[in-house]
């Protein structure tokens, strides 16, 4: 019976680490709501360093904000199979740290002008089993509503952003099309592609003004 019992706390003891991870593991909606308020209150409490030192504030997004998102999964579906399976993991990786980087730029330009008037992350819903999605409502300066939804999947346990639509347009369709655009104008030039993607970026942002709260 000591025996047994023995057993039975040494079973406990080994599940112990397994059960903290997974208590630790947050939900798609409770992930997406602890990662838009930490983003919050660090701009709040930076907002006036960062608009003098734009480095700075860039890094504390990629800080905050990169590892909830699937960099790698963004990256090929910008670049769809078409071009990602004749891509070198070299220009995959430069893609995505290139993708990044001009997205933290432009959106976090707006982000910086944005005074928080009010951002609500709807309540939690059931979750799939490997995507889901999140929704939130960003109020602007004029009042307005802007609906966001994020679609999450699930990466080792763990939830990933993999696309969002903000205001009805949906971004990872629309840095897809810019990509397509891209490569057919620079003659299927990959690299020329990947190394002018800020300049992409920021067309496709002014195609969409209105999906930006302001």
């Amino acid at each position: 019976m000591i025996s047994i019992v023995r057993r039975g706390l040494l079973v406990l003891l080994a599940l112990l680490p397994m059960l903290g991870n997974a208590a630790a593991t947050p939900s798609a909606h409770d992930l997406v709501d602890r990662t838009t308020k930490e983003l919050l209150s660090d701009l709040a409490a930076n907002k006036e360093q960062y608009k003098t030192n734009p480095g700075a504030f860039y890094d504390a997004l990629n800080r905050i904000v990169g590892p909830v998102v699937d960099a790698d999964g963004i990256s090929k579906s910008i670049m769809t199979v078409k071009y990602s399976r004749s891509a070198s993991p070299e220009q995959i990786q430069r893609f995505q740290e290139n993708f990044k980087r001009s997205l933290m730029q432009f959106y976090g330009n707006a982000l910086l002008e944005y005074n928080n008037q009010g951002i609500i992350v709807s309540p939690e819903k059931p979750e799939g089993a490997d995507r889901t999605s999140v929704e939130m409502q960003v109020k602007g300066t004029n009042g307005a509503v802007y609906p966001v939804s994020y679609t999450l999947v699930k990466i080792g346990g763990e939830w990933k952003v993999r696309n969002v639509i903000i205001n009805g347009i949906n971004i990872g369709k629309l840095f897809r099309d810019q990509f397509a655009d891209a490569m057919q104008r620079n003659g299927n030039n990959l690299d020329q592609t990947i190394n002018n993607w800020a300049g992409e970026v920021a067309k496709a942002k002014e195609k969409a003004p209105e999906a930006a709260p302001q």
